[in-house]
């Protein structure tokens, strides 16, 4: 192989790569990747302290391509990066499927790009348009704007003419639709075994929805489809990133693949054989980065795209084409954030005001409501999937101990109540002995050990007011309250109500 052909094929598969990296300002090895022709990256919370170093930040990598792409996965809601040491100050998708107002919900995400734009950043992986119908699923739940099929799409498409109309390309995701999944994809292969008819009703329209809206970036799931292809994962089928999204949704834009070390995809290929087949499948960038944050993930699937060119396993067509629509994207993506650059900013109002529209209250509340001394607090605090920061604060004992001083709480885990002991002493209730007690939960109906714990709790304390901050589920005790997520906006917009810093919904 001739110097140059060497030269130009690593530029190609470098073209393809969305990497992520480690620190908060860009590594050497980082620098000399873009000036060799890397034309992505994307950054997660461990490139991020604030707006303004992030800003920096992304001068600098544009010093070197005035048009690289900088993506990054911020839902808002539950999944935040840029607000990830904070919580988001925005609710997330469930909450505004629920509210149902699609001119807020548009609001809500215009709000969110004026602060990416501030950053710096030009693709956002997000919306998820993903139809949430098995309750039990364990990786999407509030992440989807809700469980039917037209509310689903109302919202993709509010969501990605917000996102945009504030400069920052949008992305739907999880192509072909990651909600009726009892598997999450980061650990194995998820089966969605719906037929096409099915697929074509329940979780088509909204991906159909975001495009009319003028999404150009679509994420692939790592799932398999039997329907369209029985043997691959949809991010490594060409029958679902071909025939499919291509040919009978039309999408001429970019497909992006889901993060390609994740275990669905990686177990059982490599990551570089998975990477290899799906660039040969149609997708047109790798994301990877999110487990894989070095050079040497970078330079071994350059290698590995290199390599599968010149064995014949992968084409040079493929390869140049997958780059091709990369560059393209990258030079409307940059017209889309110079056509918005007005200078706006966020105005940190929206979200509160989102969150607030959507807390649900049930039960008796008169006498209740608001709380007639400072309470106690109990957050049942489940494992969270890979999607949502470990680190990312949320609950309701913080905010209410603004409104209300001498608030206590404790926080307990699954395995701090195993062995179960008398459930005064197990819950910690005996610090809410002659106060009101607030118990908070997170997906209560999916977790045993919490419905249990409810089930103690309120035969002990009948009074109890319940916050659900997942998917809603039974009303527990006297009150329930449902945020319908658990972005730190909406743990502020249920401490008011608990407080009577506001009037109930």
């Amino acid at each position: 192989m001739s110097g140059r052909r060497s030269t130009e094929l690593r530029r190609l598969a470098l073209g393809v790569l969305q990497p992520g990296f480690v620190g908060t300002t860009p590594p050497a090895w980082l620098l000399r990747a873009i000036q060799d022709g890397l034309g992505s990256v994307v950054l997660f919370t461990r490139n991020i302290i604030s707006i303004e170093q992030v800003a920096r930040l992304t001068e600098r990598l544009r010093a070197e391509n005035p048009d690289l792409v900088v993506a990054i996965d911020e839902e808002s809601g539950d999944v935040t990066r840029i607000e990830s040491a904070t919580g988001s100050s925005r609710p997330g998708n469930f909450a505004l499927g629920y509210v149902d107002d699609t001119e807020l919900t548009a609001s809500v995400a215009a709000d969110l790009g004026r602060q990416l734009q501030a950053a710096g950043v030009s693709l956002n992986y997000a919306p998820s348009v993903d139809v949430n119908s098995n309750p039990d699923n364990p990786i999407i739940g509030v992440r989807s704007f809700g469980v039917d099929p037209k509310v689903v799409s109302r919202h993709a498409g509010a969501w990605v003419r917000g996102l945009q109309s504030s400069g920052v390309a949008a992305c739907a995701k999880h192509f072909p639709g990651h909600g009726d999944v009892a598997v999450d994809s980061h650990h194995g292969l998820p089966v969605y075994h719906a037929s096409r008819e099915e697929m074509e009703t329940q979780a088509l329209p909204p991906f159909r929805a975001a495009l009319d809206a003028g999404a150009r970036a679509v994420m692939s799931a790592h799932l398999l489809v039997p329907a369209y292809d029985p043997k691959v994962p949809g991010t490594l089928s060409p029958r679902i990133l071909g025939d499919l999204l291509r040919g009978e949704l039309a999408f001429d834009g970019l497909i992006i693949t889901d993060a390609i070390e994740m275990g669905a995809v990686a177990d059982p290929y490599g990551v570089t054989g998975a990477a290899i087949a799906a660039v040969a499948a149609g997708a047109d960038a790798l994301c990877v980065g999110g487990e894989n944050a070095d050079e040497g993930s970078a330079v071994d699937i350059v290698d590995a795209l290199v390599l599968a060119v010149l064995a014949g396993d992968l084409s040079d067509e493929r390869l140049a084409d997958a780059a091709r629509r990369v560059r393209e994207f990258a030079a409307w993506s940059s017209r889309l954030a110079s056509a918005a650059a007005d200078g706006a900013a966020s105005d940190g109002t929206v979200g509160l005001s989102a969150a607030r529209r959507a807390i649900r209250v049930r039960g008796a509340v008169h006498g209740v409501l608001p709380v007639s001394a400072p309470p106690h607090v109990v957050e049942l605090s489940p494992a969270t999937n890979l999607a949502i920061g470990e680190k990312t604060p949320w609950g309701v004992a913080a905010s209410l101990l603004q409104y209300l001083p001498g608030t206590t709480s404790i926080r307990l885990r699954q395995e701090a109540l195993d062995p179960p002991t008398a459930a005064v002493d197990l819950y910690g209730l005996s610090g809410a002995r002659g106060r009101p007690l607030v118990v908070v939960v997170r997906d209560a109906a999916r977790h045993r050990w919490m419905t249990r714990a409810l089930e103690e709790i309120t035969r002990a304390r009948p009074d109890v007011i319940v916050v659900e901050m997942g998917l809603p589920g039974r009303c527990w005790g006297a009150v329930s309250l449902d945020t319908h997520g658990a972005s730190t906006a909406s743990g502020t917009a249920v401490a008011e109500l608990l407080a009577g810093a506001r009037e109930r919904p």
